[in-house]
């Protein structure tokens, strides 16, 4: 007996192929969403009522998030404040910078050319072939180095630190012992030793209440022309072996210590016939020594390591 088609088990009964599933819920996706979803979400279709600068902020178009700290008074008056500090701290940095370095001083020290570096270079490797060690004055002021080969620059000790620390970098690599910690190793031990020199030289001064024409910019300068020794002797040390580096060691050594006696005794010994003269001349002639002789010590503690490092 047929059954009425309302009657019928609809679970019985079998899709079609390639027919629709039963529909489970109801197809909202193409109605258009309530205006109040936009306005209060800013999402989907309709987008009235979405306020891009975010957070309550007044709209406008093409802001980022987070603009609205821009907006803000209090954001606006910590900003100023800062960049007001900011250049208070600038300038004050500079006012006491200038207190102890002098751009134009420093200048000075840099004011060389071509001949007066050849010829410097010359007057240290072969000190022995110079005879007239003044310095030359120009209205109570010591003349530019480039006019003078006897005035102190920190062109070439600076340029020899740097050389220096290079060709330390070669020797090492020679031994297969190069690696960059070595190198900042070097630099920064070269560094510390080359402070400490300038620390012991001003107390000494200090300690001794000499009255010299000696700047502490002249110590770094003085101090720093052992570099170019320590360059040649790294170099022939690493071509003729031991024998080549304590050869040109003992070379420098003399020529530098000979370098600094005549160079500085124009600047530390008095010159003045007071009562107090032949003490502050032996006073001055111990710190000439020591600084003289404590250069060639330097030389070998610098370079020593290097040359002969395990």
């Amino acid at each position: 007996m047929d059954v009425p088609s309302e009657f019928r088990n609809p679970g019985k009964r079998r899709p079609k192929k390639g027919g629709t599933k039963p529909q489970l819920y109801e197809d909202t996706s193409m109605q258009p969403p309530p205006s109040e979803y936009g306005a209060h979400h800013g999402q989907g279709i309709n987008m009235e009522g979405y306020n891009p600068s975010g957070y309550g902020g007044p709209p406008g178009a093409g802001q980022f998030p987070g603009a609205q700290y821009l907006n803000d008074p209090m954001a606006n008056m910590a900003m100023q404040y800062g960049q007001s500090l900011a250049g208070q701290g600038t300038d004050f940095v500079h006012k006491n910078l200038e207190k102890y370095v002098s751009t134009s001083r420093v200048k000075y020290y840099f004011a060389v050319d071509t001949t007066y570096v050849m010829k410097k270079l010359g007057m240290l490797c072969f000190p022995f072939t110079h005879s007239d060690w003044s310095i030359k004055f120009n209205q109570d002021q010591p003349v530019a180095p480039r006019d003078d080969i006897n005035a102190p620059d920190l062109y070439i000790p600076s340029m020899a630190f740097v050389t220096y620390i290079l060709i330390a970098g070669v020797v090492l690599g020679t031994y297969n012992k190069f690696t960059p910690e070595q190198l900042g190793i070097q630099t920064s031990s070269a560094l510390v030793w080359l402070i400490l020199e300038l620390l012991i030289l001003n107390m000494s001064l200090y300690i001794m209440n000499l009255k010299t024409d000696l700047k502490y910019l002249d110590i770094v300068a003085y101090c720093g022309y052992k570099f170019v020794g320590m360059i040649v002797c790294l170099l022939a040390g690493m071509v003729f072996q031991s024998t080549g580096y304590y050869s040109t060691l003992l070379w420098f050594s003399i020529t530098i210590a000979f370098f600094l006696v005549q160079t500085l005794r124009v600047k530390i010994l008095p010159h003045s016939e007071d009562s107090n003269y032949s003490r502050g001349s032996k006073r001055s002639l111990y710190l000439i020594l020591s600084i003289s002789l404590l250069q060639p010590v330097m030389m070998w503690w610098l370079t020593g390591y290097i040359m002969f490092t395990k």
